[in-house]
């Protein structure tokens, strides 16, 4: 008892310090506030009442003075929970100075009511004294725009006044209310001031803060300010007294939102966040749905801009999480949504009504009249959406989520129906109601396009089926005691009634995902196809998809193989079904092909293989005859033959005759099955339209040829070679030229030539060769040698130029076993001038042993050096080697040395950059070492190597050189100690 007593008596003891400002201190009421040191400031300020000057620099001196005491004083003897009661005011000092400051402020403001500088001055002042030091925030930069209330909001907050300490709110209780009358008082003065306004709002949020002021009093603070100020500062007030909304939180907190979301709802995303806060004791999830659905619709139609960078679809899935989160507060149950569904079905089929034209005239007397309700308003040419309670958050009716996915979500966002679905399903899962849940998923799976949005929805059916199945099977496990035996009968009933529908949802997956790519494309033939075959035994369902597809695709819009549908279908009762257990239904397969004829497919080729497909199976069932009378049908030649092919405006059944698929079937049916004439006939007809191809005439020649027509044969040759140019034609005068050679051999040699001159007379460079060769062969067995030598001859000047150098070889080979080898040298004489320069070394080489053979040994050295301007050393070392072993064998030492200056001269043509790189990739290509790049041959190399500092370099002859042979000769000497491989040594007594 005497200690709640003495804690009776502290409490009071502290409220009895204050108020220290009231009544308001002068030297009257606090003889201690002015001391003789302050006499000549007193009378200072009375000689000059109204100079602004002098008041302010008392007051700063006053303060000066007054933080000096402070700091001089002694430490408080008061316990720290006293002291942080009574925060800045716990020194006798601080009081002191409260007071002296106080009187001089009065006493200016008496003098200057009207100076902002001097409120600001004296409200700062006494903030200090009561709530604390202020904080001081480091901030870079200077003050920007004002930002979007969302940055403003994330600013503010940053922004927001901290302090230290601080007077008790209960203790210092009369403090805190003068320093709220004497904001009052300056806002009175000064009220269009913001930063007035500021200050004071700013005590709102602090800690200390009275609850008597915290309130209501805070709120109509913010009205006042916001009715005072004009509407361009409002934003600056709005940041603050959102964020005092938000640390208030309940009522006041909606009530301040949607004051403020009336004039911006820029913020709304940020409201709905708050009333869906887990730190939010009364969440608002209708309201907070409601909102997001706004903001979804407002965005789709262009009218609302997220802060946030949300896409109207983001939005929507926020109003899908909440709906799911709290499905119970915001979503109708069943009933209530069957009925809502029924009545807006309703109103759609009323406004449609109302929306056709009427019967009467849009006009009467002249004076126009209006149907379809009232007239839209609008503001600033934009119209006005008319009132939806679905929008409006202070309605308490639940939302239709049914009608708001369907129309909202899947009407607009169709590529995301999976996400959609599972969503609703979802909302039906939260409230128990299963059976919707179940109808919501089937229907999802039946209109989903995309592969994606069906997984996701059928992967959630599924898990959704096994957790339903697993919490049955606990409840089975664990039964509850209240539970009868009819109750878990019942329970294992329905059990197994879901385990069965669990396992047909598997079964039906590959019918489902079939499903889903034909309603994406229901022209997909393929898809058609897997159908088919997903049904496999089932001869009923089988036929009645063919049926169903053959229906539903469009040929000009059918995806590949469209013909196959029918084909398979009409082999589907060929052979009695899919396992050949019924009898099989020709009449059934003929109708289908039949009508299969009809079909205006894309390309003729599909028509023309339904045609052989139907002769096919008449030579299957062994109906000879009729397989022949369907390609007739289908062969049917119209009057007017000049159609084009290729002219798609015609449908394909005006073009078929000129399908050579179809032409190249039925000729191949009248060999097997035909005669010689209706075969001979069918090939006229192909012929006659101009549609046969080189293996059509070969065939047809062939044909003939075999049943002994061979002049009709060779006619059907003369044909192709009239109807077909080169390189066509060149393939069939092969065949023909050695067709009539071997029929005929040597009994009609001018016709023959003149069946050689014929193809020879448009045949283009190269393509003639064989038929050069072919020709010779002819008249070297049958003919004149000395025709077939100018045919050889005639051959090395119409040949392509990459033929010659063979056609060259040949001939000097024909040439060499006919007349021998000296009548081969004027043939190698035009070799020489007509082969390019890559060929004409090689001819050199063989020319030059040719006359080695002959004895011409200085004819051959002349054929060499001509050879050695091609000849690259680097490039091509073989010749030169031969070259060196001729005149080892043959030459003297004057020859031998001409053949070395002759090879340095070619070296120093061909050392250009590119050449060398050239010829050193070409070493590197046959595996050999460059000239360059060996060991110098000779002491002229080895001198230039010396003199070029021992580096690789190419070997140069000097311009003002002297190629005398004797001179050479002398300046080679001085370096034969070096040694020569080259050198050739000859004796005295040889000289």
């Amino acid at each position: 008892m005497p200690e709640a007593v003495s804690q009776k008596l502290s409490l009071e003891s502290l409220t009895s310090i204050f108020p220290v400002t009231f009544p308001i201190p002068t030297p009257t009421t606090h003889p201690d506030l002015v001391s003789t040191k302050d006499l000549h400031r007193e009378e200072d300020l009375l000689r000059n009442p109204f100079s602004f000057r002098h008041w302010w620099t008392a007051i700063q001196n006053v303060k000066e003075a007054s933080a000096a005491e402070q700091k001089a004083e002694k430490p408080s003897d008061l316990p720290p929970e006293v002291a942080a009661l009574l925060g800045p005011l716990s020194s006798p000092a601080a009081r002191k100075s409260l007071q002296r400051q106080v009187y001089l402020y009065e006493a200016a403001l008496a003098q200057f009511p009207g100076s902002f500088k001097l409120w600001k001055s004296y409200l700062q002042t006494r903030m200090s004294f009561v709530l604390g030091k202020l904080v001081v925030k480091k901030k870079a930069g200077g003050r920007k725009k004002f930002p979007e209330m969302r940055e403003a909001l994330e600013d503010e907050t940053e922004d927001l006044e901290q302090w230290e300490g601080g007077l008790d709110g209960v203790v210092g209780w009369e403090e805190w209310r003068l320093l709220i009358a004497t904001f009052e008082r300056a806002l009175m003065w000064l009220p269009r001031m913001p930063r007035l306004w500021l200050l004071y709002l700013s005590i709102f949020n602090h800690p200390f803060c009275p609850p008597q002021i915290s309130h209501t009093h805070a709120r109509r603070t913010f009205d006042r300010a916001l009715r005072t100020l004009p509407p361009s500062l409002h934003a600056r007030i709005w940041a603050r007294y959102l964020l005092w909304a938000e640390a208030k939180g309940g009522a006041t907190t909606v009530a301040v939102y949607r004051r403020y979301l009336a004039v911006d709802p820029s913020v709304t995303e940020r409201y709905t966040a708050i009333l869906l806060s887990p730190a939010n004791p009364d969440p608002r999830p209708l309201e907070a749905a409601k909102l997001l659905l706004s903001l979804a619709r407002k965005a789709s139609r262009g009218e609302y801009t997220s802060p946030e960078g949300k896409s109207p679809y983001q939005l929507l899935g926020e109003f899908l999480d909440v709906v799911e989160q709290y499905a119970e507060e915001v979503g109708l149950d069943v009933p209530d949504t069957i009925d809502s569904n029924e009545q807006i079905a309703k109103a759609a089929e009323e406004e449609a009504a109302a929306s056709r034209p009427p019967a009467e005239p849009v006009s009467v007397d002249g004076k126009l009249i209006r149907f379809a309700g009232p007239a839209v308003t609008t503001t600033d040419g934009k119209l006005v959406t008319p009132y939806d309670e679905d929008e409006d958050p202070r309605s308490p009716r639940k939302l239709n989520v049914e009608d708001i996915v369907r129309k909202d979500g899947l009407e607009v966002y169709k590529d995301q129906a999976g996400r959609l679905w599972t969503g609703l399903a979802t909302f039906w899962i939260k409230r128990g109601e299963f059976d919707r849940a179940k109808l919501t998923f089937e229907r999802g799976l039946a209109s989903v396009l995309t592969i994606r949005d069906f997984t996701q929805i059928f992967d959630a059916y599924a898990e959704f089926s096994e957790s339903l199945i697993s919490a049955m099977m606990e409840s089975l496990a664990n039964p509850d005691e209240d539970e009868d035996e009819e109750d878990v009968k019942e329970t294992e009933k329905e059990l197994d009634t879901k385990m069965k529908e669990f396992e047909e949802l598997m079964d039906r997956r590959p019918f489902l995902v079939n499903d889903v790519l034909l309603r994406r494309n229901p022209n997909d033939v393929q898809e058609w196809e897997k159908r088919v075959a997903l049904w496999g035994d089932n001869d009923e369902k089988v036929a009645e998809t063919y049926t169903q597809a053959l229906a539903t695709v469009n040929p000009r819009r059918a995806t590949a193989n469209f013909h196959r549908l029918y084909i398979n279908f009409a082999k589907f009762y060929e052979e009695g079904g899919t396992k050949g257990e019924a009898e099989p239904d020709l009449d059934s397969a003929r109708k289908i092909l039949d009508k299969a004829t009809k079909v205006n497919f894309k390309t003729v080729d599909e028509l023309a293989e339904v045609w052989c497909e139907w002769a096919e199976m008449e030579i299957r069932q062994e109906n000879y005859d009729e397989a022949i009378r369907v390609m007739q049908r289908a062969a049917v030649v119209p009057k007017n033959t000049k159609i084009n092919y290729f002219d798609h405006s015609l449908p394909v059944q005006a073009r078929l005759f000129k399908s050579l698929k179809l032409w190249s079937f039925y000729v191949d049916l009248e060999e097997s099955l035909g005669t010689v004439e209706s075969t001979k006939a069918v090939y006229d007809k192909i012929l006659d339209l101009r549609i046969a191809n080189a293996q059509i005439i070969v065939n047809y020649a062939s044909f003939l040829e075999e049943n002994k027509y061979y002049e009709e044969s060779f006619k059907v040759y003369e044909r192709g070679t009239e109807l077909f140019t080169y390189p066509v034609s060149f393939e069939i005068w092969n065949i023909y030229l050695a067709k009539f050679v071997k029929r005929y051999g040597g009994s009609k040699i001018e016709r023959t030539r003149d069946l050689f001159e014929q193809a020879l007379e448009k045949c283009p460079p190269k393509h003639c060769k064989p038929i050069f060769l072919m020709y010779a062969t002819f008249e070297e067995e049958h003919g004149l040698a000395k025709r077939a030598m100018s045919i050889y001859d005639r051959a090395t000047n119409a040949v392509a130029d990459e033929d010659k150098f063979e056609i060259f070889t040949i001939y000097i080979a024909k040439a060499t076993s006919n007349y021998g080898l000296p009548a081969t040298r004027p043939i190698y004489e035009r070799a020489l001038e007509i082969l390019p320069d890559k060929q004409t070394a090689e001819m050199c080489l063989r020319f030059a042993s040719m006359e080695r053979k002959l004895g011409e040994i200085d004819r051959a050295r002349a054929i060499y050096a001509h050879a050695s301007q091609f000849c690259d050393p680097r490039v091509h070392p073989k010749f030169w080697q031969e070259w060196n072993n001729f005149e080892i064998e043959t030459g003297s030492e004057d020859t031998f040395r001409e053949m070395l200056r002759i090879k340095r001269s070619v070296q120093a043509q061909f050392n250009t950059e590119a050449s060398y790189l050239a010829a050193q990739m070409a070493a590197k290509q046959n595996g050999q070492e460059t000239e360059a790049e060996s060991a110098p041959a000779d002491a002229m190399a080895a001198a230039e190597r010396q003199a070029a500092g021992g580096a690789k370099a190419p070997a140069f002859v000097s311009a003002k050189q002297n190629t005398n042979v004797r001179v050479e000769a002398a300046e080679e000497r001085p370096t034969a100690a070096q040694g020569n491989e080259e050198e050739i040594h000859i004796s005295d007594d040889e000289i």
